[in-house]
């Protein structure tokens, strides 16, 4: 595959001085320095393997991995030394109109520059030190050695346009089979709320989709809910890979089907080096002979459990779901995702040639 251009962040325009003035511009017209190397996001849904994928894709030590710094939980998420702002929603919604702290914060974060004062102002705990040491000494080491940032946070799904187009990111969006991924979401007992998406004004403008699962807000119904999650995220997701060359839609199970050779592939997109440490590391974590470790074949490579990261998940074909549920999920709640979601295994940048787009309007009413 041919390497795109790395995408350059779009500078701030400073005000022009007034006459006789050489007063400072205001805050949100400042320029933001940014690092030689592009940096790298890691996004989509929670459960899509972006912990993976962040983890692989900095196996080879030319970049540092920095996790999810816009959950809204801690740990990982508030630490105003990795991320110095208020992060009030899952799914922050960042855009021009609402960027000047986000700008700044994130201009340190992937400078890799860590601050001190601000996380001891928030956090002191005896946990919460030892975190400032290893968070500290990452970015340390990483500015030092001119290392890039990567950012894994599927919570920076909505917001991946701007990560492209005012940071200069590399945007890797990683898609996962539906049903597999509404299944694993039922197992932990997660569900989804839609209030997070629909209180915050910009980003309804923006994604007008999001306006459409308002019916859906108020109801009990897990299984739909998490499906239309997973539809408007494809939506929104497709039709930025569509527009933007720095952002890369990338299918989990294609991924894990033969992971030396996907990520090979994704290191030359990235711009990373594939170094003999990075095809040894990733080796080691995500292959062996099925034989010895136990799990099938896919795509001719096993996957394992071990080595480099723990946070991967067991491939699944979607070609079999119809006939062999997931657990968590019976075989209605599997017709009913599938019926949402479309049906069939989701296909980097491509969709079945005579399916129509998923309609949200559908949903409302459906029981799972």
């Amino acid at each position: 595959m041919t390497d795109l251009p790395v995408p350059r962040a779009t500078p701030i325009p400073a005000e022009p001085a007034t006459s006789g003035s050489q007063a400072r511009p205001p805050r949100d017209t400042v320029p933001v320095p940014l690092p030689a190397g592009a940096p790298i996001l890691v996004t989509g849904l929670p459960r899509s393997g972006t912990s993976w994928a962040g983890k692989m894709l900095t196996a080879g030590g030319g970049a540092v991995y920095v996790n999810e710094p816009l959950n809204p939980q801690r740990p990982p998420g508030r630490s105003p030394g990795v991320l110095n702002a208020a992060v009030e929603h899952r799914f922050q919604y960042i855009c021009p109109d609402n960027e000047g702290p986000w700008l700044r914060a994130f201009a340190d974060t992937v400078a890799l520059r860590y601050r001190y004062a601000a996380e001891l102002r928030r956090n002191r705990s005896p946990g919460d030190l030892a975190r400032l040491v290893r968070n500290a000494s990452m970015f340390t080491l990483g500015r030092l050695r001119r290392r890039r940032a990567l950012l894994d946070d599927p919570f920076a799904l909505f917001s991946a346009g701007w990560f492209a187009e005012r940071l200069g990111c590399r945007v890797v969006l990683l898609v996962r089979d539906p049903v597999a991924l509404v299944a694993s979401w039922r197992r932990l007992g997660w569900t989804v709320h839609f209030g997070e998406l629909l209180d915050q004004p910009l980003l309804v403008r923006d994604q007008p989709a999001v306006e459409r699962v308002r019916p859906l807000a108020g109801t009990h119904e897990p299984v739909v809910k998490i499906a239309t999650l997973y539809a408007l995220a494809r939506e929104v997701s497709e039709a930025l890979a569509g527009r933007h060359p720095g952002v890369r839609l990338v299918a989990y199970e294609e991924l894990a089907a033969d992971p030396l050779a996907g990520y090979r592939d994704l290191y030359a997109w990235c711009g990373l080096p594939w170094t003999a440490t990075a095809e040894q590391r990733i080796a080691r974590a995500c292959t062996a002979p099925p034989a010895r470790r136990g799990f099938p074949r896919f795509g001719g490579a096993g996957f394992t459990w071990t080595g480099l990261s723990r946070t991967a998940y067991r491939p699944m074909d979607a070609r079999t779901a119809a006939t062999r549920p997931p657990t968590g999920l019976t075989p209605e709640q599997i017709r009913l995702v599938q019926e949402i979601t479309l049906p069939g295994r989701i296909r980097t940048g491509a969709r079945p040639r005579d399916a129509p787009p998923p309609s949200l309007d559908r949903l409302t009413g459906r029981r799972s």
